[in-house]
């Protein structure tokens, strides 16, 4: 996929208000490059009795990382995907009792973007935490080549192969 073409189409596991079957977060922007929300995990989310999964823990905290560093204009700004994420789960995140997920940008410098996210009780206590670098994708030479010499610049998805993946620096 063309960094062109990256679209939010509401329909995000975690933000989307399309996905009924979703988390269905709402996040609001207290700075640029910082976000925050309020979740209240339902029980379908669940590992262990009453215990959110520690992956859905782990989406939280990396939707933070986009959220921070795309705003609220997340989609229509500048892409970035995460290319690397270390989480540090601290103690149990409780089904049905709100918790406050906060992100933000530590740094971004060429295509590297660094984050990090907090997941609190509504006391403040971290109940898990992750840092992590996302990347900004890099148009490819092929891309390059079709955006000059093809009706309206798009890559045929039969061309792309593995010219159109991301890669680190």
């Amino acid at each position: 996929m063309a960094e062109a073409e990256f679209e939010d189409d509401h329909f995000c596991f975690v933000c989307g208000d399309k996905n009924r079957d979703g988390l269905r977060i709402r996040l609001t922007y207290p700075e640029p490059g910082r976000c925050r929300a309020v979740f209240v995990a339902e029980r379908r989310f669940q590992g262990w009795k009453d215990i959110l999964h520690g992956g859905i823990i782990a989406t939280l905290l990396d939707e933070a990382f986009a959220h921070a560093y795309g705003g609220p204009a997340r989609g229509a700004g500048e892409a970035a995907v995460t290319a690397e994420m270390s989480v540090r789960f601290k103690k149990p995140v409780r089904i049905g009792i709100p918790v406050v997920l906060e992100g933000r940008v530590l740094s971004a410098e060429g295509r590297i973007v660094k984050c990090e996210s907090i997941l609190s009780g509504e006391d403040g206590e971290v109940l898990a935490s992750a840092t992590g670098k996302l990347i900004k994708p890099r148009k490819t030479v092929l891309e390059e080549v079709c955006k000059e010499s093809s009706p309206g610049g798009k890559v045929p998805s039969s061309s792309l192969g593995r010219a159109s993946r991301f890669s680190a620096p």
